[in-house]
């Protein structure tokens, strides 16, 4: 278990950064607009959705890409719960929590995270600590993956090829993979890890994105 929190400044008075990696959590461009982009459209989300869906996703960071996922579950009417598995090293204080999702009160139910990790229509894991450690020790599949940590620059940690290697080992048959960064060792280290690779367009200013699926 992680006891580490993460240490945050905040850049334009809402958009956190981490002061360990020197990175903000979401784009500067539209955090929202991009989790859809990038983890929703690039794991072919929500049609790809049922009953039992499970989404799993390496850096929980603010809790936008849960959320973003949980509203697209519910805008499509599915039955059934979603499962969605966070893996997270730093987790953020609930102050900190709450300041960062203020500005899509309006969008998402950002008081979810406040009210428990499961409800009629999703269950929520976050389990802290070193991916690295936890997610082999993991004894779930996921149906699509959102690689999510910080730049591969700067957390160079949760980018590495066994990592990837246990990503592709909690897979499920044909699950997916997608990322916002097109860097060319994550794109092989998801090749050596059994994926089949694809570079696409990214959201704002980056250029390309990253989608795999496991073949």
């Amino acid at each position: 278990m992680s006891d580490q929190q993460a240490e945050l400044e905040w850049r334009d008075g809402a958009i956190p950064v981490s002061r360990r990696f020197d990175d903000p959590y979401f784009s500067l461009q539209g955090g929202l607009d991009e989790t859809r982009h990038v983890f929703l459209a690039g794991n072919d989300l929500p049609v790809r959705f049922e009953d039992g869906f499970h989404v799993a996703e390496l850096g929980f960071g603010t809790g936008l890409n849960f959320l973003a996922t949980l509203v697209a579950w519910r805008t499509a009417g599915i039955s059934g719960r979603l499962h969605f598995t966070s893996f997270e090293a730093f987790p953020m204080a609930a102050d900190d929590l709450a300041r960062a999702l203020a500005p899509f009160a309006d969008v998402l139910p950002v008081d979810i995270l406040t009210k428990g990790s499961r409800a009629d229509d999703f269950i929520l894991e976050v389990i802290k600590g070193d991916a690295r450690e936890t997610l082999p020790k993991w004894g779930g599949r996921a149906d699509a993956w959102y690689l999510d940590g910080f730049s591969p620059a700067k957390n160079p940690e949760l980018w590495d090829s066994n990592l990837m290697h246990a990503v592709a080992n909690h897979t499920a048959k044909g699950g997916t993979a997608a990322t916002y960064t097109a860097a060319g060792h994550v794109r092989r280290s998801l090749d050596l890890a059994g994926f089949a690779v694809e570079r696409t367009a990214g959201f704002g200013r980056k250029r390309h994105m990253t989608r795999a699926k496991l073949i």
